[in-house]
């Protein structure tokens, strides 16, 4: 299937607000239950940490955090 991999990954990204957890000035981490096609490709564009490491969770960047509640909000609301 021919598909935009740009859409998946902003889907992705707006998934991962779900699992926001400690959140400071620096950004926050998320578990990183997703594609790696898709996780390397959020750490390409610097809105995750590096996403290959034993860890669970990832570093979200506090671009990466604002941009995902952005899209959450346009992706999955009930009021848009």
């Amino acid at each position: 299937m021919d598909y935009d991999a740009d859409k998946i990954d902003d889907a992705a990204l707006a998934l991962l607000m779900l699992t926001v957890h400690d959140e400071d000035e620096y950004g926050a981490r998320v578990w990183k239950g997703h594609d790696w096609e898709v996780l390397n490709r959020l750490h390409e564009k610097d809105l995750i940490g590096d996403p290959v490491s034993k860890a669970k969770s990832i570093v979200i960047t506090p671009e990466g955090l604002a941009k995902g509640r952005e899209l959450f909000t346009k992706l999955f609301s009930k009021n848009s």
